[in-house]
C-alpha cells in the first residue's frame, strides 16, 4: 500500500476535527485520536437523575469507550460470559446486539475483558477484546470477518489486562502488542481481516517493562504519515504501508530498571509527544520525526516528580494538560516543559483511570467512584464547575458528540444534555 491510501483517513480525520466533530466519534480519544473534542455547549452538571437524556442498561462489564457514527453508538462488554458488542440509537434503544466467543474476564477491579474501544470509519465497526479475537460488523450488525490475534501470533503474556485499542490506517487496522518478551506490531487488511504486514517491536528490558496498553496514533510528521507507538522505555515512528521503523527515540529508563510498563499514552501537539512514563515519576517530551535514533537530537526536556500512570494527557495549541491519577493537572508549554499553570480537582480516595477529554474550554475528567469532574481551563488557570457523582463506578473516557456526553459506567450507558 502507498501513502496515498493513507490519505483519505486523514481528510476524514481533519474534516471530523473541524465541521463534523460534534457528530462523530470514531475511536478512543475521538476524531482526531488525542483528547480532542470540536466546540459545543456540552453539559456541566448532572447526575444519575438529573440531566439524563436516557441510560441504557448494559448486559455486562466493559471499559472501552463507546464509538459514535451518525445514528449509531456501539459498545463494547460481556454477554452472557461472551465477548460482546452491541449498537444503540440516540433514543438509547439497542438495534443489534452480538457475542463472538468466550470471554476472558478482567483481572484489576477497573478492568474487564472489552477493554478496548470499539473503531468505526464509517462503513464498519471493529472490536477487539482481551481474548484476543478480533471482529468487522457492518453497521446494521452483520459479521464480515473474525480472527483471534492470540491464536495467529501467539499467547498474551500481559500481567495485566489487556487495554491498546485499535486504530485505522487507511484500508488497514492496526494494533501493537506490547508484551513479556515477543512483542509486535500488526496490520490487518479492513476488507478480510487478512494479515497486510507485521512487524517485531521487542526490546531488550527488565521484566515487566516491556509490557504496554497505550494506543498507537496517527498523524502526519514532516510531510510523512506515521504511526507513533509508545512502551518498552521507547517512542518509535512506524511506515503505515510496511511497519517499517522509520525512527525512534529512547533513554526513558536509563538505569534499565524492571516494572516499568507503561499505562498511558502520549499526549499529542506541534509535532510534539509528552510521554509520562516512571510510573508517575517523570515526563518527557519528544520532537517527533526525523529518521534512525533520534534520542539525542528529539529528546526536548524532562521532568522529574510529576507524571500520571492512568489517564493520557491532552495536547492542543502547543500546550499540553497532564492530568494526575489523583487529580493535580499541570498545564504546560510542550516545546519547553514550562508550568503554565498547575491546580488540582479537590482530593477524594478515589484514583482517576479514563484519559480526560477536551471540549472547548472544558476538560472532563472521569473518577473510578462515578464522579466526573467538569474544568474549565484557559490560559491562566482553571476553574472546578462541578463534580457530577453518577452512582455508579465509571472508567471508559467520556465521548462530548452532538452537544451530549456519553459516559459508560460499570452497569449503564448514559446520554447527558439538554432535552
Amino acid at each position: 500500500m502507498n501513502c496515498a491510501s493513507i490519505i483519505p483517513l486523514l481528510a476524514i480525520s481533519l474534516l471530523a476535527s473541524t465541521s463534523h466533530a460534534a457528530t462523530n466519534w470514531p475511536q478512543w480519544r475521538g476524531p482526531t485520536g488525542d483528547s480532542v473534542a470540536g466546540e459545543g455547549a456540552y453539559p456541566t452538571e448532572f447526575s444519575a437523575s438529573k440531566g439524563v437524556l436516557w441510560k441504557l442498561p448494559l448486559p455486562g462489564m466493559g471499559s472501552s469507550t463507546p464509538a459514535v457514527w451518525e445514528e449509531r453508538i456501539f459498545v463494547t462488554c460481556g454477554i452472557e460470559g461472551q465477548d460482546g458488542v452491541l449498537a444503540c440509537d440516540w433514543d438509547g434503544k439497542i438495534l443489534w446486539q452480538k457475542t463472538l466467543g468466550p470471554e476472558r474476564p478482567g483481572k484489576h477491579k477497573n478492568g474487564s475483558g472489552s477493554n478496548p474501544s470499539p473503531i468505526t470509519d464509517g462503513k464498519q465497526v471493529v472490536v477487539y477484546y482481551k481474548s484476543g479475537t478480533m471482529a468487522s460488523f457492518t453497521l446494521e450488525g452483520e459479521l464480515n470477518w473474525q480472527t483471534n490475534l492470540q491464536e495467529r501470533y501467539g499467547e498474551d503474556t500481559l500481567w495485566w489486562d489487556l487495554g491498546t485499542s485499535p486504530v485505522f490506517a487507511g484500508d488497514r487496522i492496526v494494533v501493537a502488542v506490547m508484551q513479556e518478551e515477543a512483542s509486535y506490531v500488526v496490520a490487518l487488511n479492513a476488507a478480510d481481516g487478512s494479515e497486510a504486514w507485521k512487524v517485531d517491536r521487542t526490546f531488550p528490558v527488565q521484566k515487566e517493562t516491556g509490557q504496554s496498553y497505550t494506543t498507537p496514533y496517527l498523524t502526519e510528521i514532516d510531510g510523512k504519515e506515521t504511526l507513533v507507538v509508545w512502551g518498552a522505555d521507547h517512542l518509535t515512528g512506524h511506515d503505515p504501508a510496511s511497519g517499517a521503523t522509520l525512527w525512534t527515540c529512547g533513554g526513558f529508563n536509563p538505569e534499565d530498571k524492571p516494572m516499568w510498563r507503561v499505562i498511558a499514552s502520549p499526549g499529542f501537539t506541534d509535532g510534539i509527544a509528552v510521554v509520562p512514563y516512571g510510573r508517575t515519576k517523570f515526563v518527557a517530551a519528544v520532537k517527533m520525526g526525523g529518521s534512525g535514533d533520534i534520542t539525542k537530537s528529539a529528546r526536548l526536556w524532562e521532568r522529574e516528580g510529576l507524571g500520571a500512570d492512568c489517564p493520557s494527557p491532552v495536547g492542543r495549541d502547543g500546550k499540553v494538560y497532564l492530568l494526575s491519577d489523583r487529580g493535580q493537572i499541570n498545564c504546560m508549554d510542550a516545546s519547553t516543559g514550562r508550568d503554565l499553570w498547575e491546580d488540582a480537582i479537590p482530593r477524594a480516595s478515589a484514583n482517576y483511570f479514563a484519559s480526560p477529554i477536551l471540549a472547548g474550554d472544558l476538560l472532563y475528567c472521569v473518577r473510578e467512584d462515578g464522579v466526573v469532574a467538569v474544568v474549565k481551563v484557559s490560559d491562566s488557570g482553571m476553574e472546578t464547575l462541578a463534580q457530577n457523582d453518577m452512582g455508579e463506578r465509571l472508567t471508559g473516557a467520556p465521548v462530548p458528540v452532538r452537544e451530549r456526553l456519553l459516559l459508560r459506567g460499570a452497569e449503564h450507558l448514559y446520554c447527558l444534555g439538554k432535552p
